[in-house]
């Protein structure tokens, strides 16, 4: 397989490379970018190197787990992160307005990926199919995971770990 493929995104696409199941499956907040700068590429670049069959579901509707069932259960994890950006920088300006932009979207579109986005793929996750280890990562994952003040709720919220 080479580089130049993408990494699945769909029940299609597995089927191309003969998959019947992943290994991993990343969600992300961000549009599927298969390039160094991204962090998500990377990492799945790099599980791809190294023999596991990875897949990438990104942008994904929150609302209801249909999305993260899509490519089907994930035999060793799920690889979340919120993508580039913390998605409450991303969608509220230092004065708390909802920003009308997401460089990290398709056109620029806003509002594809939710407030908190790593907590609530990574639940979503969880109701997807349960019982499959969850692995947090990224930018949002890593400002929160100590208890930590929270400037657009004006409170001190939990870890996300």
């Amino acid at each position: 397989m080479a580089i130049k493929d993408f990494l699945p995104i769909s029940k299609e696409d597995m089927l191309k490379r003969g998959w019947d199941a992943l290994d991993f499956i990343l969600v992300s907040g961000d549009a599927y970018v298969d390039h160094p700068s991204f962090g998500a590429a990377i990492i799945s670049r790099i599980l791809e190197k190294e023999g596991y069959r990875v897949g990438i579901i990104s942008q994904p509707d929150w609302r209801n787990r249909k999305d993260f069932q899509r490519l089907g259960r994930p035999r060793l994890g799920w690889l979340v992160t919120s993508g580039n950006i913390d998605s409450m920088v991303n969608h509220y300006s230092a004065a708390k307005k909802r920003r009308n932009r997401d460089a990290y979207s398709p056109g620029g579109q806003a509002g594809l990926r939710p407030d908190r986005a790593s907590i609530v793929y990574a639940n979503r996750c969880r109701e997807a199919f349960k019982g499959v280890p969850v692995i947090m990562g990224g930018i949002e994952a890593s400002l929160r995971r100590f208890a930590h003040y929270d400037y657009w709720s004006d409170q001190v919220r939990r870890s996300v770990l």
